[in-house]
Protein backbone atom coordinates (compact mmCIF):
# COMPACT_ATOMS: atom_id res chain seq x y z
CA UNK A 1 0.00 0.00 0.00
CA UNK A 2 1.48 3.35 -1.08
CA UNK A 3 -0.67 5.79 0.88
CA UNK A 4 -0.02 7.97 3.89
CA UNK A 5 -0.77 6.65 7.41
CA UNK A 6 -4.12 7.12 9.10
CA UNK A 7 -3.13 10.14 11.26
CA UNK A 8 -2.97 12.30 8.13
CA UNK A 9 -6.45 11.17 7.10
CA UNK A 10 -7.83 11.92 10.59
CA UNK A 11 -6.20 15.36 10.60
CA UNK A 12 -7.62 16.13 7.15
CA UNK A 13 -11.15 15.20 8.27
CA UNK A 14 -10.81 17.24 11.44
CA UNK A 15 -9.56 20.34 9.61
CA UNK A 16 -12.30 20.07 6.99
CA UNK A 17 -14.96 19.93 9.71
CA UNK A 18 -13.41 22.83 11.69
CA UNK A 19 -13.14 25.09 8.66
CA UNK A 20 -16.64 24.40 7.32
CA UNK A 21 -18.20 24.88 10.77
CA UNK A 22 -16.62 28.34 10.95
CA UNK A 23 -17.68 29.17 7.41
CA UNK A 24 -21.28 28.28 8.26
CA UNK A 25 -21.26 30.63 11.24
CA UNK A 26 -20.02 33.44 9.00
CA UNK A 27 -16.31 33.70 9.81
CA UNK A 28 -14.02 35.06 7.09
CA UNK A 29 -11.22 32.96 5.64
CA UNK A 30 -8.67 35.33 7.14
CA UNK A 31 -10.20 34.94 10.61
CA UNK A 32 -10.32 31.15 10.25
CA UNK A 33 -6.69 31.03 9.18
CA UNK A 34 -5.69 33.18 12.15
CA UNK A 35 -7.71 31.12 14.65
CA UNK A 36 -6.54 27.70 13.38
CA UNK A 37 -3.01 28.91 12.67
CA UNK A 38 -3.14 27.83 9.04
CA UNK A 39 -2.15 29.62 5.88
CA UNK A 40 -4.93 31.34 3.97
CA UNK A 41 -4.18 29.10 0.98
CA UNK A 42 -4.76 25.98 3.07
CA UNK A 43 -8.04 27.34 4.43
CA UNK A 44 -9.14 28.26 0.90
CA UNK A 45 -8.33 24.75 -0.37
CA UNK A 46 -10.40 23.15 2.41
CA UNK A 47 -13.21 25.66 1.93
CA UNK A 48 -13.49 24.88 -1.78
CA UNK A 49 -13.80 21.15 -1.10
CA UNK A 50 -17.47 20.52 -0.32
CA UNK A 51 -16.71 16.83 0.27
CA UNK A 52 -13.79 15.77 2.43
CA UNK A 53 -13.17 12.81 0.12
CA UNK A 54 -11.79 15.23 -2.48
CA UNK A 55 -9.07 16.16 -0.03
CA UNK A 56 -8.43 12.60 1.13
CA UNK A 57 -7.48 11.51 -2.38
CA UNK A 58 -4.66 14.06 -2.37
CA UNK A 59 -3.79 13.38 1.27
CA UNK A 60 -3.37 9.63 0.89
CA UNK A 61 -1.74 9.61 -2.55
CA UNK A 62 0.87 12.31 -2.31
CA UNK A 63 3.81 12.17 -4.69
CA UNK A 64 6.83 10.33 -3.37
CA UNK A 65 10.51 10.53 -4.32
CA UNK A 66 10.26 6.95 -5.53
CA UNK A 67 7.39 7.56 -7.97
CA UNK A 68 9.72 8.11 -10.92
CA UNK A 69 11.46 4.80 -10.25
CA UNK A 70 8.48 2.47 -9.69
CA UNK A 71 8.61 1.19 -13.25
CA UNK A 72 12.37 0.55 -13.07
CA UNK A 73 12.05 -1.28 -9.75
CA UNK A 74 9.21 -3.38 -11.13
CA UNK A 75 11.26 -4.51 -14.13
CA UNK A 76 14.36 -5.20 -12.02
CA UNK A 77 12.31 -7.28 -9.56
CA UNK A 78 10.79 -9.28 -12.43
CA UNK A 79 14.34 -9.85 -13.71
CA UNK A 80 15.23 -11.44 -10.36
CA UNK A 81 16.94 -8.61 -8.47
CA UNK A 82 15.23 -8.54 -5.05
CA UNK A 83 17.95 -6.92 -2.93
CA UNK A 84 16.64 -3.55 -1.72
CA UNK A 85 20.11 -2.15 -1.02
CA UNK A 86 21.35 -3.05 -4.51
CA UNK A 87 18.23 -1.61 -6.13
CA UNK A 88 18.63 1.58 -4.09
CA UNK A 89 22.18 2.02 -5.37
CA UNK A 90 20.97 1.51 -8.93
CA UNK A 91 18.22 4.12 -8.81
CA UNK A 92 20.48 6.54 -6.91
CA UNK A 93 22.67 6.52 -10.01
CA UNK A 94 19.55 7.52 -11.95
CA UNK A 95 18.87 10.48 -9.65
CA UNK A 96 16.95 9.02 -6.70
CA UNK A 97 17.66 11.03 -3.53
CA UNK A 98 15.84 8.92 -0.95
CA UNK A 99 17.12 6.13 1.28
CA UNK A 100 16.91 2.35 1.26
CA UNK A 101 14.00 2.28 3.76
CA UNK A 102 11.67 3.91 1.22
CA UNK A 103 12.66 1.29 -1.34
CA UNK A 104 12.05 -1.49 1.22
CA UNK A 105 8.55 -0.14 1.95
CA UNK A 106 7.80 0.01 -1.76
CA UNK A 107 8.96 -3.59 -2.26
CA UNK A 108 7.04 -4.98 0.73
CA UNK A 109 3.98 -6.00 -1.34
CA UNK A 110 6.29 -7.74 -3.80
CA UNK A 111 7.81 -9.81 -0.99
CA UNK A 112 4.38 -10.80 0.30
CA UNK A 113 3.48 -12.16 -3.12
CA UNK A 114 1.15 -9.39 -4.32
CA UNK A 115 3.18 -8.51 -7.41
CA UNK A 116 1.21 -6.25 -9.80
CA UNK A 117 0.15 -8.00 -12.98
CA UNK A 118 1.02 -4.91 -15.01
CA UNK A 119 3.90 -2.50 -14.61
CA UNK A 120 2.91 0.38 -12.28
CA UNK A 121 2.08 3.64 -14.00
CA UNK A 122 3.75 6.87 -12.88
CA UNK A 123 1.95 8.87 -10.19
CA UNK A 124 0.14 11.65 -12.05
CA UNK A 125 0.83 15.18 -10.87
CA UNK A 126 0.47 18.52 -12.63
CA UNK A 127 4.23 18.95 -12.64
CA UNK A 128 4.86 15.50 -14.13
CA UNK A 129 2.26 15.85 -16.90
CA UNK A 130 3.56 19.34 -17.70
CA UNK A 131 7.05 17.88 -18.04
CA UNK A 132 5.77 15.25 -20.49
CA UNK A 133 4.14 17.95 -22.60
CA UNK A 134 7.13 20.29 -22.66
CA UNK A 135 9.78 17.64 -23.38
CA UNK A 136 10.52 16.55 -26.92
CA UNK A 137 8.19 13.64 -27.84
CA UNK A 138 11.15 11.42 -28.76
CA UNK A 139 12.53 11.82 -25.22
CA UNK A 140 9.45 10.28 -23.58
CA UNK A 141 9.46 6.65 -22.52
CA UNK A 142 6.80 4.31 -23.87
CA UNK A 143 4.96 4.40 -20.53
CA UNK A 144 5.03 8.21 -20.37
CA UNK A 145 3.82 8.51 -23.94
CA UNK A 146 1.01 6.05 -23.26
CA UNK A 147 -0.11 7.91 -20.14
CA UNK A 148 -0.09 11.27 -21.91
CA UNK A 149 -2.03 9.89 -24.89
CA UNK A 150 -4.67 8.43 -22.56
CA UNK A 151 -5.00 11.73 -20.69
CA UNK A 152 -5.42 13.62 -23.96
CA UNK A 153 -8.04 11.12 -25.14
CA UNK A 154 -10.07 11.72 -21.97
CA UNK A 155 -9.60 15.50 -22.09
CA UNK A 156 -9.84 17.26 -25.47
CA UNK A 157 -8.97 20.54 -23.70
CA UNK A 158 -5.68 19.04 -22.49
CA UNK A 159 -4.95 17.70 -25.97
CA UNK A 160 -5.43 21.15 -27.48
CA UNK A 161 -3.34 22.80 -24.76
CA UNK A 162 -0.55 20.25 -25.24
CA UNK A 163 -0.51 20.93 -28.97
CA UNK A 164 -0.19 24.69 -28.49
CA UNK A 165 2.40 24.32 -25.73
CA UNK A 166 4.57 22.10 -27.91
CA UNK A 167 4.34 24.49 -30.85
CA UNK A 168 5.47 27.39 -28.66
CA UNK A 169 8.23 25.30 -27.06
CA UNK A 170 9.52 24.36 -30.52
CA UNK A 171 9.70 28.03 -31.49
CA UNK A 172 11.67 28.85 -28.33
CA UNK A 173 14.06 25.89 -28.63
CA UNK A 174 14.74 26.27 -32.34
CA UNK A 175 14.77 30.11 -32.24
CA UNK A 176 12.76 30.33 -35.42
CA UNK A 177 13.24 33.65 -37.11
CA UNK A 178 10.01 33.63 -39.12
CA UNK A 179 7.68 36.07 -37.41
CA UNK A 180 4.68 34.50 -39.12
CA UNK A 181 4.93 31.35 -36.95
CA UNK A 182 4.32 33.36 -33.77
CA UNK A 183 1.51 35.36 -35.38
CA UNK A 184 -0.21 32.16 -36.48
CA UNK A 185 0.20 30.68 -32.99
CA UNK A 186 -1.34 33.76 -31.37
CA UNK A 187 -4.25 33.77 -33.82
CA UNK A 188 -4.95 30.06 -33.29
CA UNK A 189 -4.89 30.45 -29.50
CA UNK A 190 -7.31 33.35 -29.72
CA UNK A 191 -9.74 31.19 -31.69
CA UNK A 192 -9.86 27.97 -29.69
CA UNK A 193 -7.25 28.05 -26.92
CA UNK A 194 -8.09 27.60 -23.26
CA UNK A 195 -8.58 30.69 -21.09
CA UNK A 196 -5.12 30.39 -19.53
CA UNK A 197 -3.50 30.17 -22.97
CA UNK A 198 -5.45 33.21 -24.17
CA UNK A 199 -4.19 35.11 -21.13
CA UNK A 200 -0.62 34.11 -22.00
CA UNK A 201 -1.13 35.14 -25.61
CA UNK A 202 -2.51 38.52 -24.52
CA UNK A 203 0.63 39.08 -22.44
CA UNK A 204 2.86 38.20 -25.40
CA UNK A 205 1.02 40.70 -27.58
CA UNK A 206 1.72 43.52 -25.14
CA UNK A 207 5.47 43.40 -25.80
CA UNK A 208 5.99 41.83 -29.23
CA UNK A 209 9.48 43.28 -29.68
CA UNK A 210 10.80 41.54 -26.57
CA UNK A 211 9.12 38.25 -27.53
CA UNK A 212 10.58 38.32 -31.04
CA UNK A 213 14.02 39.16 -29.62
CA UNK A 214 13.78 36.12 -27.33
CA UNK A 215 12.84 33.92 -30.30
CA UNK A 216 15.47 35.20 -32.71
CA UNK A 217 18.56 36.10 -30.63
CA UNK A 218 20.84 34.33 -28.18
CA UNK A 219 20.96 37.19 -25.68
CA UNK A 220 19.78 36.48 -22.14
CA UNK A 221 19.18 38.48 -18.98
CA UNK A 222 20.37 35.58 -16.82
CA UNK A 223 23.63 37.29 -15.82
CA UNK A 224 21.79 40.46 -14.83
CA UNK A 225 19.21 38.55 -12.81
CA UNK A 226 22.00 36.65 -11.05
CA UNK A 227 23.70 39.89 -10.02
CA UNK A 228 20.41 41.36 -8.82
CA UNK A 229 19.92 38.29 -6.61
CA UNK A 230 23.47 38.63 -5.26
CA UNK A 231 22.98 42.33 -4.44
CA UNK A 232 19.69 41.61 -2.65
CA UNK A 233 21.42 38.95 -0.57
CA UNK A 234 24.20 41.36 0.45
CA UNK A 235 21.66 44.04 1.26
CA UNK A 236 19.65 41.72 3.52
CA UNK A 237 22.77 40.51 5.28
CA UNK A 238 23.61 44.09 6.31
CA UNK A 239 20.08 45.32 6.99
CA UNK A 240 20.15 47.97 9.74
CA UNK A 241 23.87 47.60 10.38
CA UNK A 242 25.72 49.94 8.03
CA UNK A 243 25.31 52.68 5.46
CA UNK A 244 25.23 52.80 1.67
CA UNK A 245 29.01 53.29 1.33
CA UNK A 246 29.74 49.92 2.91
CA UNK A 247 27.04 48.24 0.83
CA UNK A 248 28.61 49.71 -2.32
CA UNK A 249 32.06 48.43 -1.35
CA UNK A 250 30.72 44.94 -0.59
CA UNK A 251 28.92 44.81 -3.94
CA UNK A 252 32.06 45.85 -5.81
CA UNK A 253 34.44 43.56 -3.91
CA UNK A 254 32.33 40.44 -3.44
CA UNK A 255 32.92 37.62 -5.96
Amino acid sequence: MHGRPRPLVARTRERHQQIHERIERGDSLRAIARELRLSRGTVLRFARAADVEQLLVAATHRPSMIDDYRLYLHHRWMEGCTNAAALTREIQQLGYRGDVNTVRRHLRPYRSGTIPADAPLPHLTVRRVTGWIMRRPEQLTETERKCLDELCEHSPALATTAQYARRLAAMVRERRSEHLALDVWLADVRLDGQRELRTLAAGLRRDPAAVLAALTTTFTSGAVEGNVTRIKLLKRQMYGRANFDLLRRRILLSP
